[in-house]
């Protein structure tokens, strides 16, 4: 811990605190990516878990690991899309959200990737996600990925997590959209923008990137361009995140790794990992 952080700790805390005997803790995997061209699907959301009665050990190292997002797939090179990362907390492990499908269903993962058209989606992971929508066949368009909030709807992606344990309402975890011959597939509602949009005919072929740090899955690619037209790629799926906070009324830790990023609000200090790192009490 450096000396910079160690003052502003010992000058916001009393240094005669006990540890916390309990933490409360968010971890998110890394979503899905969405796949590329001819109407694909969209990513599904990286595996949610919160709880708020995780166990402390006082002198022990505890681990974590930010899962990185899927990548989006790639016309130009024939690049397939990707899953997700998983995220880990201890012995907390969330799984990374299932690709969208091309010529195929979507991929299991956390939440499942959408099914390309008239292909199924993939399943989610029991407590952390649900699974991605099939493809329409009429109109053609890309399933949307499953969210930790709810399973993709035709080319819509699943609703995200909405969680206040940063003190602010923040949606996690949602389904990217599915591409389309017409309109867009949003990402998952509420998403607020966390998941990617499907791509669409009219407008924008290529799927959109999911918002880092959300673990929210990526748009799916519309249309049937060609490697030279281009234009038919899908969105990334957003990088994890993992989050702890206990009340500020307790000590905080003694050795922390990875950089997060620490704030007080609300009566807890807050913890936030968006690269892997560990904590010991």
């Amino acid at each position: 811990m450096s000396n910079l952080l160690g003052s502003i700790l010992s000058a916001t805390y009393n240094p005669l605190a006990g540890s916390p005997s309990t933490i409360e803790y968010l971890v998110v995997a890394g979503g899905g990516g969405g796949e590329r061209k001819n109407v694909a699907g969209g990513g599904g959301a990286g595996g949610l878990l919160t709880a708020s009665n995780f166990a402390v050990t006082l002198g022990t190292t505890l681990n974590i690991v930010v899962g990185a997002g899927g990548v989006g797939g790639i016309q130009t090179n024939a690049v397939s899309a990707t899953n997700g990362s998983n995220s880990s907390f201890s012995s907390i492990t969330t799984t990374g959200g299932g690709k969208g499908g091309n010529g195929a269903a979507g991929n299991s993962g956390g939440s499942g990737g959408g099914g390309q058209y008239a292909q199924a989606g993939g399943a989610g992971t029991s407590g952390q996600g649900y699974a991605g929508a099939a493809g329409p066949a009429n109109p053609a368009r890309g399933g949307g990925g499953g969210g930790a909030g709810g399973p993709g709807i035709l080319a819509m992606g699943g609703a995200g997590f909405c969680s206040t344990i940063t003190g602010q309402r923040i949606i996690y975890a949602a389904g990217g959209g599915g591409g389309s011959d017409s309109v867009p597939g949003l990402g998952g509602a509420p998403s607020a923008g966390t998941g990617g949009t499907g791509g669409n005919t009219n407008t924008n072929y290529s799927g959109t990137n999911a918002l880092a740090g959300s673990g929210s899955g990526g748009g799916g690619a519309a249309g049937n361009q060609d490697a030279v037209t281009g234009g038919v790629d899908g969105g990334n799926g957003g990088s994890g995140i993992v989050i702890l906070r206990w009340p500020s009324s307790a000590s905080p830790p003694t050795t922390i790794t990875g950089y997060p990023q620490i704030s007080y609000t609300d009566g807890y200090q807050i913890y936030i990992w968006t690269s892997s790192g560990s904590i010991t009490f």
